[in-house]
């Protein structure tokens, strides 16, 4: 079990550590919750929440790059810091090659985030579209809230879990045929105070989409 360097106690809505900082600190979480939050386009977007016993922090104590995201904490929350020797003391242990392959890896998973919010920044655009999704037990009506070249809103009070897996026939206007879509819930929203300002629904990234669909889809957002 890792070591707690030191604790401290955030209040309710205050900032633990901002995108773009420095840092190799690595974190848990005690007790309450964090943000998990980026810039996109201007406007903050949410990655996820943490619950008590996830650690964050990890890519830039690993890559040594500058923060991804910004973490804050939601109601009081209690943050460990992970022991500087302890980290030190087991990274040590490892082989030069497996360093190597560990760090190649962090950074590579932080240049793939950034492209992934770039890509979303660049091109999300508002659009109503018709459309189905398919899972393992039915195929379902629904409709997107915006759209980007790299993934959809989907629009349902039933949104499916975050991680599951589905195949979409999206209704492009001027296209006879659905172009299809697999896709990946990337967060789902099943509740909300504010149905007209965040409706119901989840956020897919795409896993797979063949050359002319992708490009019928860019062509229609430009209308």
């Amino acid at each position: 079990m890792f070591q707690i360097e030191i604790n401290k106690t955030y209040l309710d809505g205050q900032i633990i550590f901002e995108e773009g900082s420095s840092g190799d600190g690595v974190y848990v979480v005690q007790s309450g919750k964090v943000e998990i939050s980026r810039k996109v386009g201007g406007e903050k977007m949410v990655i996820e929440i943490l619950p008590p016993g996830e650690i964050f922090g990890e890519l830039g104590c690993i890559s040594k790059a500058t923060r991804s995201a910004t973490a804050r904490a939601l109601g009081a929350t209690t943050i460990g810091m992970i022991d500087r020797t302890f980290i030190d003391q087991e990274w040590n242990k490892l082989s030069p090659s497996f360093k190597e392959i560990l760090a190649s890896l962090a950074t590579r998973l932080s240049k793939t985030s950034e492209y992934l919010n770039w890509s979303r920044k660049d091109s999300r655009v508002p659009k109503v579209l018709s459309l189905t999704f398919k899972t393992k037990e039915s195929l379902i009506k629904a409709y997107t809230e915006n759209a980007s070249g790299g993934g959809i809103f989907i629009k349902t009070p039933e949104p499916l879990a975050k991680g599951e897996r589905l195949f979409i026939g999206l209704n492009l206007p001027e296209v006879p045929e659905p172009i299809k879509i697999e896709g990946e819930v990337a967060w789902s929203r099943p509740a909300s105070d504010d149905v007209e300002g965040r409706p119901l629904g989840m956020g897919i990234q795409f896993i797979h989409i063949s050359r002319p669909d992708y490009q019928k889809l860019k062509e229609s957002m430009k209308h």
